[in-house]
């Protein structure tokens, strides 16, 4: 290998029309690669549509920690001619792009930029492997993006076993799946000629590294997993981009957390769910972005009236009204700050990375539970979809603390007309019934790395009662 080759230090690009498989092949290379001991950012960009369009997955790798994508592309890998056109300012002299052999690109503009032209014959290999393996035709040929992104270890030197482990963990563990078996021959026929005819050359190579496991998540994952370990129970959403996904997390996890996950029929009903499990005494929240949280403005001034514990996930989307469900903004903290009518106090936290996400996942439910007023989290597109490679020691749920503010204990609950005159805070102190009935989960949290060091909070065990200053 010469002095001039770079080693763990480049940019994937993937891109195509909606429906081609961008984000699943986008996924599943960044995962391959975290495999290898690499340090991966992964950013998905994708429009509001179900097919045709521009979407591209943006992949980052570096032997360091990373915290940020980087305009320069070394490898571009275009499923249609569009993405050529869209991206090829962003290559690097001494980049390749690998492309389906009949894709009608003009291989000069490439070659005056000092980029190299790979036509690979993608499709002919989907095709050939897919249909040796029992697959029709049509889909064998879904298959030219597992080939692509199977030329671009190839060229790279990254071992042809991290795509096979990422392919049987996506199409089925059993090695008797046909699905799994034709995208492995595809993958491996298309990954032996592409380093054949073209690694040699090509400057930009990976290598593995040793390293501990590592989480690939983002940062709507992360804020789930902190709701998570605070004991979160409730959660009650309208499904609006980017927030989405803290509710997909959380459902898919439910019987292990003994967690309800509640779809809605709108963002209103969304909120006033949530301010009823809270008030019954659960760790509640839900998510949206502004048009919905556009909606939930004066149920929050009764979550703030009647002193309710409320947890808001706000995932800012641009522009205004329904505005742009898939474009990245951050304009809408002056909104938090005065959303509802009246004067009252409220929690905002703003992480600024995938780690702070999590952070705030648990602290927004002690700080809703300690001043007994509405959380708000206030994240963006950008950091809800994009994710990173990072060690789980950042993430220790064990070492949550979960601050439940003042509690009346059962005594004192028949004197709460007098404790309540004798605060000073302000704050009428919670009261947690001893007579509720618990209802345990299956599976306990601890199981998951969940465990917390106050006591477990389950549904139907906890209810809140609040009193009435004579």
């Amino acid at each position: 290998m010469s002095s001039s080759v770079v080693v763990n230090n480049m940019t994937f690009k993937m891109g195509g029309e909606a429906g081609q498989g961008v984000e699943s092949s986008g996924a599943g290379f960044t995962k391959a690669i975290m495999r290898a001991g690499l340090h991966v950012y992964g950013l998905q960009d994708y429009m509001s549509r179900i097919r045709g369009g521009h979407n591209f997955f943006h992949i980052r790798v570096s032997d360091r920690d990373l915290q940020a994508s980087e305009s320069a592309v070394h490898l571009l890998m275009p499923l249609d001619a569009m993405t050529v056109d869209e991206h090829l300012d962003e290559l690097v002299p001494g980049g390749a792009v690998i492309m389906d052999a009949p894709l009608k690109v003009d291989d000069n503009r490439l070659k005056d930029r000092g980029i190299k032209p790979i036509r690979m014959p993608l499709t002919e290999i989907a095709t050939r492997e897919g249909t040796e393996k029992g697959l029709n035709l049509v889909t064998a040929k879904l298959m030219m993006n597992t080939a692509s992104v199977a030329v671009a270890a190839g060229i790279t030197d990254l071992p042809f076993e991290y795509i096979e482990d990422v392919i049987l963990e996506n199409f089925g563990s059993k090695k008797g799946s046909a699905v799994a078996q034709a995208n492995i021959a595809v993958a491996r026929a298309a990954y032996e000629e592409g380093a054949r005819e073209f690694g040699p050359e090509f400057g930009f190579k990976l290598k593995p590294v040793a390293s501990s496991p590592r989480m690939l998540i983002n940062g709507n994952q992360a804020i789930a997993y902190g709701a998570a370990a605070a004991g979160c129970r409730w959660i009650s959403m309208y499904p609006m981009t980017p927030a989405t996904s803290i509710t997909e997390w959380l459902a898919a996890h439910g019987q292990k957390l003994g967690l309800v996950a509640k779809q809605c029929e709108d963002e209103i009903t969304a909120i006033l769910m949530a301010i009823g499990a809270a008030h019954a005494g659960v760790r509640a929240m839900t998510a949206t972005s502004g048009g919905g949280f556009s909606l939930m403005v004066e149920a929050i001034g009764l979550a703030a009236i009647t002193e309710t514990p409320l947890v808001v996930v706000l995932a800012q989307r641009g522009g205004p009204s329904t505005g742009l469900p898939t474009r990245t903004e951050q304009s809408d903290l002056q909104f938090v700050l005065h959303a509802s009518h009246g004067e009252f106090p409220r929690v905002v936290l703003a992480p600024g990375t995938i780690e702070e996400c999590f952070q705030a996942g648990y602290r927004a439910f002690n700080f809703a539970e300690k001043y007994q007023t509405p959380v708000f989290v206030l994240t963006d597109m950008n950091q809800t979809t994009a994710v990173r490679a990072i060690d789980p020691e950042r993430f220790d749920a064990g070492a949550v603390e979960n601050d439940r503010g003042e509690l009346l204990t059962d005594e004192q609950s028949h004197r709460v007309r007098v404790i309540a005159m004798e605060q000073t805070d302000h704050l009428a102190p919670q009261h947690v019934a001893a007579s509720a009935v618990s209802r345990e989960p299956r599976r306990s949290a601890t199981r998951m790395g969940v465990r917390r060091r106050s006591p477990r909070l389950l549904p139907l065990r906890l209810f809140r009662h609040r009193s009435v200053s004579p």
